[in-house]
């Protein structure tokens, strides 16, 4: 369904703001080239898609990516497209285009501390020769080199060493305990290890030496440990950050890349593995750079004069996502530490302070503002911030609102995508307008559509969400599927050769996007499918209510069960009033079936450790299944909270 708010926009673009904007000097260039004519962003989107080869020709050549390969896409299969052959290319170069002494390339800031500035020559020198380094371990084309890391510079230069070596990244955040670690990393059979004595979050210093000592004891292929001693700890037998970095008898170094294939693995990042093995998903250096600089430089708007800063960890597609801001030229910001810390409006705060231009946050962070009731606008100085982005779940309208209300009248780019892509599918434009609950279009180059049952396209109804053309930034493989049947069975299932995505949305006549929420675990009650994303919006967004989780239950007898399990605010309890009040806001908001069978006081609602409920695995433990089976309890953030939801097991 739509958002009631949607028939007017929140924020539509003037004539300055579309000018301005690098997807219309785009569509010029286009024009100029190629004689391709798109009066508004749906004409050039649709052409994107027509022309899928010919798009990306353009992205090569208008960000001068060097000479023009003979061909863009050899096969145009799902999965197994081929995209460039015979094309030889590294990431880093183009982060090295972009080096300059005016402006830094990172700011870096923990809990508590003051801003450090590492600019693009220390960046790049420090990747140097941490690269020159790696080379004397041994590290050739094609190993992996993997990091146990808080979102810290550190981070971000030790991918680009390794990349530029052309072996392959993969990390994960110091939140994971080592076994979560193990789970992921230990696949790899890395060779070296980067990683920090600990992080900062929520006003304390976790020490997580011990943690590295059990991660290094289950890497038997490691040939080094690098540690960053941020907290004054070390690591016996480890090599120091300083050491393998720095070089006082040069005060620059430049990086000596490797060119690799366009397909070449880049970085594997991997899935939330809390159903099984976590699956390593492994994206080309190719791939990653014409889609990053599409996505970030066209589609967020980002360029040589932004500061762009999205709250987010190692762990998590968003933090390579934020990386790419290099490429196009861009500051970023690294912070270790709680959004929430010491005060709910931290994370607008640091805003503030690092003059950031484009803010990244989530719909969870921004809820717990408006019912803090946050004042971001009047209490900081947010004047150099031009556009707010939004992931990891469905932004209800009145967050939406709320932002334009508390924040600013400036564009709410709320994005959908994925760690299989590590983009986004949809999103905002600097020249469309924003409706609130709404995704404003799908990008460009990205052939997406939503299906129904038998493969059907919809307009203005609930349908799978599916990409019919391939894009550059899907998997190259997953890691140890030597015959493809892992990636085919997670994509290519239900429609063979068409991307399926696993989430319920609707596309609107106007050409903008709802998201309702994952298909896998969707409602679907007396044969009428629904999201659990309306729910979450309207429950949630009730004072009395800390967080909700919904599920819909097939159960032995026939019948279908779909509790709402309910955590009330801090000092509140589920009381008959207070139910009553979530059913009757459920019902007039939302729809009258979307009210739940039972409302269930619960104690926490778990995680995965990139933040989204854990619906899936939930549903299956109360449906019987054993929990061995069925969930990884180091991929989720509270696993004591699954003893009392099996309670409740019908």
């Amino acid at each position: 369904m739509l958002s009631e708010h949607s028939a007017a926009p929140q924020w539509v673009p003037n004539a300055e703001d579309i000018a301005a904007a690098r997807i219309t000097d785009f569509t010029r260039f286009i024009a100029e080239r190629y004689g391709i004519a798109a009066d508004d962003y749906l004409a050039l989107w649709q052409w994107s898609t027509d022309d899928v080869p010919g798009f990306w020709r353009a992205v090569w050549e208008y960000f001068d990516l060097g000479a023009m390969p003979d061909e863009v896409l050899a096969d145009s299969a799902m999965p197994g497209a081929r995209w460039f052959p015979g094309t030889s290319l590294n990431y880093v170069d183009q982060v090295v285009r972009q080096a300059r002494a005016d402006r830094p390339a990172i700011l870096a800031i923990a809990e508590n501390a003051s801003i450090r500035e590492v600019s693009w020559g220390e960046m790049l020198s420090r990747a140097a020769i941490l690269a020159r380094s790696l080379r004397v371990l041994g590290v050739r084309p094609g190993d992996r080199v993997v990091g146990y890391l808080p979102n810290i510079p550190e981070a971000v230069i030790a991918f680009l060493a390794t990349a530029g070596i052309g072996a392959i990244w993969s990390a994960c955040g110091q939140d994971y305990p080592a076994q979560a670690a193990l789970d992921r990393l230990g696949q790899l059979e890395p060779t070296v290890l980067v990683t920090a004595d600990g992080y900062r979050y929520g006003g304390k210093v976790h020490d997580r030496r011990a943690e590295i000592t059990a991660l290094r004891a289950g890497l038997p292929s490691l040939r080094a440990t690098v540690v960053v001693s941020g907290q004054g700890g070390t690591v016996p037998g480890a090599l120091d950050w300083d050491d393998v970095t720095d070089d006082p008898g040069r005060t620059t170094a430049v990086i000596d890349t490797t060119a690799v294939d366009f397909d070449h693995p880049l970085w594997i990042l991997f899935s939330s593995g809390t159903t099984g093995t976590p699956k390593g998903i492994v994206h080309g250096h190719g791939g990653v750079l014409l889609e990053h600089l599409k996505a970030i430089a066209l589609q967020c708007d980002i360029g040589p004069e932004d500061t762009f800063f999205w709250y987010t960890s190692p762990s998590w597609m968003m933090w390579n996502f934020q990386v790419g801001g290099l490429l196009a030229g861009a500051t970023i910001v690294c912070y270790d530490g709680s959004p929430a810390y010491p005060a709910p409006d931290a994370l607008w705060a640091l805003a503030a302070r690092t003059g950031s231009t484009v803010l990244g946050t989530s719909p969870g962070y921004v809820l717990a503002c408006e019912k803090a009731e946050v004042l971001p606008s009047r209490t900081h100085d947010l004047s150099r911030l031009r556009s707010i982005g939004i992931t990891g779940s469905a932004l209800p309208a009145s967050s939406s609102l709320w932002l334009r209300d508390r924040v600013g009248n400036i564009p709410v780019s709320s994005i959908s995508g994925g760690t299989d892509v590590v983009s986004a599918f949809m999103g905002g434009v600097p020249t469309v307008p924003v409706w609130p609950g709404e995704l404003s279009a799908p990008y460009l180059g990205v052939a997406l559509e939503a299906w129904d049952d038998i493969g059907r396209p919809v307009l203005g109804e609930v349908g799978e969400l599916v990409i019919t053309k391939p894009m550059p930034s899907m998997p190259v493989k997953f890691w140890n599927d030597a015959d493809g049947s892992r990636y085919r069975d997670a994509y290519f299932d239900m429609f063979p050769g068409i991307w399926r995505h696993g989430d319920w949305i609707t596309r609107t006549g106007r050409g903008s996007v709802t998201v309702h929420g994952r298909s896998d675990p969707t409602l679907n009650r007396n044969g009428i499918r629904m999201g659990s994303a309306e729910i979450y919006q309207a429950v949630e967004a009730l004072p009395e209510v800390a967080e909700a989780l919904v599920l819909g239950i097939e159960l032995t007898t026939g019948d279908y069960w779909m509790p709402l399990f309910v955590v009330p605010a801090a000092g509140l309890a589920l009381t008959d009033d207070l139910k009553q009040r979530i059913a009757q806001t459920i019902r007039t908001q939302v729809s009258p079936r979307h009210v739940p069978d039972d409302i269930i006081g619960a104690p926490g609602i778990p995680h995965t450790r990139t933040g989204k409920k854990l619906e899936v695995p939930l549903k299956r433990l109360l449906q019987g299944a054993d929990p061995a089976h069925v969930i990884d309890t180091t991929a989720i953030d509270d696993p004591d909270l699954l003893p009392w939801y099996l309670t409740h097991r019908r």
